[in-house]
């Protein structure tokens, strides 16, 4: 047997290629929209993609298991469980093989036993592996967003993502009895899970790639949880926001992902197609580091530097029926920027230009916008008089472990919508842990219209280091 795992960083997202080398035959699981790696590592290893699979219907990224099923000719399975609320609205189009619980895959001398493990989403299958050639047990088992290292999928995505309501409890408890199954595998048994840390699919996943079901079931608080009452409420409790695409995601990947072909190749634009871009309402995106883009940016773009959380923060913030535009450092950047948009289903990136696309802009005799810097001590000055309103962008449960006093909290996702709620009477701090979010934030709140703000320089991590007061009451404005 040969057992390949593939790992996008943006994403924190798994994917594997199993196959038989007895055969030449493949199985994919849960693969992404570029294709190409999954091509290349079947090519390598002499394998021929028979079968194309996933785990569930994903709310993170859009599904390449149709565009690698229509690339290779290979067969599409796809769940047939959850009931008629969630399943795959394309399988008859696509002629997909439907799987349904205790079905078996056969790749060459593997065999893979198809379970339903709902509670992630109702339509969740895991796949236990079994080399027969080899052994009568099995090696792994496949969990996706079922059994994470450290972590168990969370139940809520269905309802504060999809907005399908009265779906999370009924999730969470559906989880638990899945749970109870995994239980009962054998202790040897590794797994093989769909995410790593970062992903906003659990709470706390680890960063380590694979585990075994014995580990799990000592260390993995959501498998050691032995009451269903307990479970249910620690598994709801705390769970991050859902990104805003999520809800994107969901229908895409359930309705059918168009097929891509191949990425965008976005044309490479002088200062007159920029500024049509931003006059016609299109979304530039400034790819650069947040302190190139306080120094100097064009007025009217969002900064979403390019680092492992560029595509979670374009999915929050990029519309998906407008064009994109984006400056880059150079055309690497680009071809960067663009896959991570696409796997995301944000497929209209059309140009993009170069940081002397400033110099042009200047030239011209516009103006560049920059981002106003405060430190801690002369944001403490502010807020000792009641002279400064300070957003605090982070999520839920950084505020909850404390804030400055008086702040507001508005996560970066909801600043367009929340926009009203921003007193413009006086100065205005945005402000995250240690800069990150709150780079982006300004760039945002600018291109809305509030050209004033300020950013506090190593966010609410340097205030402390200052020595300057952390409240932890639920009192203070809170989105």
């Amino acid at each position: 047997m040969f057992l390949k795992r593939f790992y996008d960083d943006g994403l924190a997202q798994a994917s594997y290629l199993i196959g038989c080398a007895a055969t030449g035959e493949a199985l994919v699981i849960d693969a992404t929209r570029d294709i190409a790696p999954y091509l290349a590592a079947a090519a390598a290893e002499q394998l021929r993609i028979t079968q194309v699979s996933e785990t569930h219907i994903h709310a993170d990224f859009v599904s390449g298991s149709r565009e690698l099923a229509h690339a290779t000719g290979a067969t599409l399975l796809l769940s047939a469980e959850g009931g008629t609320d969630w399943q795959y609205a394309f399988a008859s189009e696509d002629q997909a093989t439907l799987l349904r619980d205790g079905d078996i895959i056969t790749v060459g001398n593997i065999r893979v036993e198809v379970l339903h493990t709902p509670g992630h989403t109702p339509e969740h299958l895991s796949f236990l592996v079994t080399d027969t050639a080899g052994a009568n047990a099995p090696i792994g088992i496949l969990t996706g967003d079922f059994v994470f290292v450290g972590d168990v999928g969370r139940p809520d995505l269905l309802e504060r993502a999809a907005k399908l309501a009265n779906t999370m409890e009924v999730g969470a408890r559906q989880l638990f009895h899945s749970l109870e199954r995994f239980r009962a595998l054998p202790e040897f048994v590794q797994v093989w899970p769909g995410h790593g840390a970062g992903s906003a699919c659990g709470k706390s996943l680890g960063a380590v790639p694979t585990s075994t079901v014995g580990y799990e079931k000592r260390f993995n608080w959501g498998v050691g949880t032995s009451t269903e009452a307990d479970f249910v409420a620690m598994v709801l409790a705390g769970q991050p926001e859902p990104p805003r695409y999520f809800a994107q995601m969901k229908r895409i990947n359930r309705d059918g992902p168009g097929l891509l072909g191949a990425f965008p190749q976005p044309t490479q634009a002088a200062l007159g197609l920029v500024q049509r871009a931003l006059a016609d309402g299109c979304t530039v995106i400034d790819t650069r580091p947040a302190t190139a883009f306080a120094t100097a940016h064009l007025p009217g773009s969002i900064n979403i530097p390019l680092n492992r959380s560029f595509s979670t923060w374009a999915g929050w913030l990029v519309s998906y029926d407008v064009d994109i535009h984006l400056i880059a450092e150079d055309h690497s950047a680009v071809l960067r920027a663009v896959r991570e948009l696409a796997l995301i289903g944000l497929d209209r990136t059309i140009a993009w230009s170069g940081p002397s696309v400033l110099n042009e802009w200047q030239r011209a005799d516009q103006a560049l916008g920059t981002v106003a810097k405060i430190d801690a001590t002369a944001l403490a000055a502010l807020v000792s008089r009641g002279a400064v309103t300070v957003i605090d962008v982070r999520n839920q449960s950084e505020w909850e472990a404390g804030h400055l006093p008086r702040a507001m909290h508005i996560p970066v996702g909801y600043l367009q919508e929340r926009l009203a709620d921003i007193p413009r009477d006086q100065p205005i701090v945005l402000h995250c842990e240690a800069g990150g979010r709150s780079a982006i934030a300004i760039s945002l709140v600018q291109k809305l219209g509030v050209t004033t703000a300020a950013d506090l320089v190593g966010g609410l991590r340097a205030w402390r280091l200052a020595g300057h007061e952390v409240v932890r009451d639920r009192s203070a404005t809170e989105g």
